[in-house]
């Protein structure tokens, strides 16, 4: 954890995300990497810096170390947050979510978990389906059953990368369990 000074106005969320982005992106740079998404949250009782990193063969733990290591002392000298918190460098993942608009237009064609805030008119909360076009903050959607949506991006609660479609209806009984232990 690190340990701020308090101030006498609160800094924005978003203000402090984006001003550690703007930091990190020369950084990551440098060490021949991107930057996927800065967030910053509190989660209980703690607050998080969660800066994911990402390049196209993938990231390994040592960048995220080798990240990590490059924007501590910028970090501390920009002092963009009041309170304690706690540095996180890692990677989007496989199942990486969603949250720009430069993520969808590189994953269109991919099949992305839509997950719902409220249900959809048939009682769904989860869509899996194929990512066609991301326009005016609006998802258009295919699921496997040919089915069209067109959801408004503010009435998700995440949208992630998906391997591909799985019809657990379909699986004998050993895949369902390797599927299972997967989830």
């Amino acid at each position: 954890m690190a340990a701020k000074n308090s101030r006498s106005k609160p800094k924005k969320q978003g203000n402090t995300a984006e001003a550690v982005w703007k930091l990190a992106e020369p950084i990551a740079k440098e060490l021949g990497l991107s930057i996927w998404d800065v967030r910053f949250l509190k989660e209980g009782a703690y607050w998080y810096l969660r800066i994911f990193i990402d390049r196209p063969e993938g990231i390994t733990l040592d960048e995220c170390e080798a990240m990590s290591r490059a924007i501590n002392d910028p970090l501390d000298r920009l002092d963009p947050i009041d309170q304690e918190y706690c540095l996180e460098v890692c990677s989007p993942g496989i199942d990486r979510e969603l949250t720009r608009p430069e993520h969808f237009a590189a994953f269109l064609g991919a099949v992305v978990n839509v997950r719902m805030i409220r249900p959809l008119e048939d009682g769904r909360r989860e869509l899996i389906a194929i990512l066609h076009q991301y326009e005016d903050s609006v998802l258009s959607l295919e699921t496997e059953d040919g089915e069209h949506f067109e959801i408004a991006k503010k009435d998700t609660a995440s949208v992630r990368v998906c391997d591909e479609y799985v019809d657990v209806d379909e699986l004998d009984e050993d895949t369902m369990e390797e599927f299972e232990e997967n989830e």
